[in-house]
Parts: C-alpha cells; structure tokens; sequence
C-alpha cells in the first residue's frame, strides 16, 4: 500500500517538474530577455545543448561512465542531417530521423569495443575513437565531409523529394523548414524548444523506468551484479546508444538552424564541453545537465561579448583611476578571458558542491524547510560524543 502512494507521489513530482519545465522553455524569450539573453540565436543554442547534455548525462550519471568522445555523435549527426537536406528534402523531421538513426549506428560500433574495459581506460578509448572520427571528417572522408571548408548547401543539390512534390526554392540557398515554416529565429527556436521538452520527458521516464534503476544499479556496484550472474554490457551498451542518439539529434538540430557541418563539432574539446556542463549542473540529476548547458553557453555568449569599452562606459561614474583599476581587473575574465572566469566557477563547483549547482539549490531548500527541532536532533550526537573525545 505505502509503495503504491509512494509511487503515485514521485509520478505526480514529475509530471508537475515536467509542466514546469515545459512552461519555463516555452517563455523563455520573456524569462530570459532581461538577462540579455532572450533572442532567437541564444535560445536555440540553449535547448540543442540541453538535448546533447541530458542525453550525456543518461550515460555518465546513472552508469558512472565518463566518455570523452560524444562529440563524434553530434558531427555525425550535424552531417547526416546536411547530407538529408542536400538529397532528400529540406524537412527537419527527415533529418533529424536519420541523424539520430546513424548517430545510434555509430554508438553501436563504438561502444561495443570501448565498454570491453572501463573506468580511465574507457575514457581514454572513446576520446581516441572522436578524434579519430574528427581527423577522418577532416582529411580522409572529404568527398563526404568536404573537409576543411564543411559540407554545405548548393543549388544543384538534388532534394528529390522536394522536386517530387514541385518545390522550387528559386536563385537562393534554401533554408529548413517544416512544411513551410521556417526554421529561423523563435520559430526555430520553438522547434528546438518542444524537442527539448520531449527529450527531458524520455529521461525522466528513463530514469525511473527499471531499467534505469539496473544502470542506477550497474554504477553502484558492477562487480556484485556480475557475481550474481547478470550481465551488465547489454544494458551499458542501450545507455551508451541512446546517449549517442540523444547527441545525434543535438548535431541535427544544429544543422537545422544552420544548415552547415564542419569537422570542428568532433574535436575533443566538444566532447570536454558537455563532460563541464554535465558535472556542472549535477550528474545523475534530471534538471542539472540543463541548468549547465545553460550557464556555460550564456557565459560564452554573453561574457565573451564583454570588451574595455564597455567596462568604461559601464563604471564611467567611477573617478579615473579608480575606473581605470577596475577595468583593467575585470577585462581578465571577460571577452577573450571569459574562460577564466568559467574555470573558477567551475572550481568553486567541484571544491564546494561535489554533487553540480542542483545539490546547491538541495541544500538551500532544506535550510528553509528543515523544521528547527530536526536540526537540534542532528546536533545532538555530535555534542555528547564531545567528552568521549
């Protein structure tokens, strides 16, 4: 009986966290626009890399297994999706379709080898395979990537769907579009949106589904789930695929809004990228990966577009020298030094709140929710334990 109200309890905790969420993305634009951060270009920017760090997160907070190489899924996926629009059509739900198919194809190839081992050297196997996929894309495979210079639109693409059904898109370079919307500015935006909210809805169900507390299980203690005749590859090798897919269709999306693939979407610091936004937020949290996302991209956005003229303008109601001191101090960590100051929060992260911003936001929740009586209880044990000392 208590497990059945304990059950309908944690659906209902979702279902309100996911009608939250939901509401949160959708006004977006209002929320965030006086924080300077509520136009079309940002937005997007933040539901396709809450997408590729949620779908991180399904890997590395409920198995523990930290790859290095998810970055070859968002390229593969960015070229799949290019590759759709240049012979299919320009419709984002065909290339999104086939991103996410070989973006999962590819997660299978890999990740049957990397989880033969576990631990540094699975780490270190999947950075090799992305930088090994970001040379290919570059150099080897041109004719398919179009190397250095990235595969892009033309005129002469074939779009035999679009041509079956009479679409001319005339003298200019199309644009994707989903039956004649646009995939430009806050519709773009939108799409990318509802696709987010969908992506998070499948983690939830994941994450309380059973075979996401097998991967809850698998992170706790492999060994001992081995030792009583359970083989966890099978399991580690869904969670590996889905966490591709899920970073397939962030690659997707990116070539929807912008209808461009380059090589540079594999390198290792993509892939170093959402490993920060992950831990960041909070690994294993279902919300953390997207606050993460959230706030390395609108430091990148928004503190690397800080520059000295604006500090003066900023503090000109500062005396000179004063204004000048100050400038001078704060330029090193915004504009070109924006990275400095991501480095220190995230230090400030790891040192203080092992457990990402989410066990931050924990802690406060129950330091105004905690009756006074629990905490005296708390404090008790530790003071009559003192004369033992």
């Amino acid at each position: 009986m208590n497990k059945v109200l304990l059950g309908s309890e944690s659906k209902r905790s979702d279902w309100i966290l996911l009608v939250a969420f939901s509401i949160v993305v959708l006004l977006g634009p209002y929320i965030l626009a006086p924080f300077g951060a509520g136009y079309p270009d940002l937005l997007q920017r933040f539901a396709i890399f809450g997408i590729f760090a949620i779908g991180f997160n399904i890997l590395l907070g409920l198995t523990g297994y930290l790859s290095f190489g998810h970055a070859a899924f968002l390229g593969v996926g960015s070229y799949t999706a290019v590759w759709s629009f240049k012979l299919l059509s320009m419709n984002p739900i065909l290339a999104l379709f086939f991103a996410m198919l070989l973006a999962g194809v590819f997660a299978v190839a890999i990740g049957y080898i990397c989880l033969r081992r576990a631990g540094i050297y699975f780490a270190i196997l999947t950075l090799a395979f992305a930088q090994m996929s970001y040379n290919l894309a570059y150099s080897v495979l041109t004719p398919i990537t179009n190397g250095e210079t990235g595969l892009q639109l033309s005129q002469q693409d074939p779009r035999a769907i679009d041509a079956l059904f009479g679409r001319d898109y005339g003298a200019a370079l199309p644009v994707s579009d989903l039956f004649g919307i646009e995939m430009t500015g806050y519709p773009g935006f939108y799409f990318c949106g509802v696709i987010l909210i969908i992506a998070f809805y499948i983690s939830i169900r994941i994450f309380r589904s059973p075979f996401g507390m097998k991967l809850r299980a698998i992170k706790s203690n492999q060994n001992r789930l081995n030792y009583v005749g359970i083989n966890t590859k099978p399991y580690m090798l869904v969670a590996f695929v889905i966490s591709g897919m899920y970073a397939g269709l962030a690659g997707g999306l990116m070539a929807v809004t912008d209808p461009l693939a380059g090589a540079e979407r594999m390198q290792w610091t993509a892939s170093g990228e959402v490993v920060l936004m992950t831990i960041l937020g909070g690994a294993g949290t279902l919300l953390g990966p997207v606050l993460g996302a959230g706030i390395i991209k609108y430091f990148e956005n928004i503190f690397s577009a800080f520059n000295e003229a604006l500090l003066m303008e900023t503090f000109s109601f500062l005396p000179a020298g004063l204004q000048e001191t100050l400038v001078a101090v704060l330029s090193l960590f915004v504009g070109k030094g924006w990275h400095l100051t991501l480095g220190i929060v995230f230090m400030l992260i790891v040192i203080f709140l092992p457990g990402g911003l989410m066990e931050g936001f924990r802690r406060l929740v129950n330091l105004f929710t905690r009756p006074p009586d629990q905490g005296k209880s708390e404090r008790a044990p530790a003071a009559q334990a003192q004369p033992a000392e």
